[in-house]
């Protein structure tokens, strides 16, 4: 899922892996409408974790800078 921060669209979308360490974030097709370069996402992933793994899985939020570089991991 991909929130847009800027102008409040939130939509469903697939990803396509880009160029390692690009920075890049493309959205193709009518996602491509609901974001402008720019844009403040949240870009949302999510997981179906079995009862027996559930105790050793842990989210992760991964925060960007302003060239789309991994600036801290929680």
């Amino acid at each position: 899922n991909i929130y847009n921060v800027s102008n409040g669209e939130r939509f469903s979308t697939y990803a396509i892996t880009g160029e390692p360490d690009s920075g890049v974030i493309c959205l193709n097709g009518a996602a491509a409408w609901k974001a402008k370069k720019g844009d403040i996402i949240i870009i949302a992933s999510y997981a179906l974790v079995d009862d027996a793994d559930i105790k050793k899985w842990h989210p992760q939020c991964v925060y960007l800078d302003d060239k789309n570089r991994i600036k801290q991991r929680k």
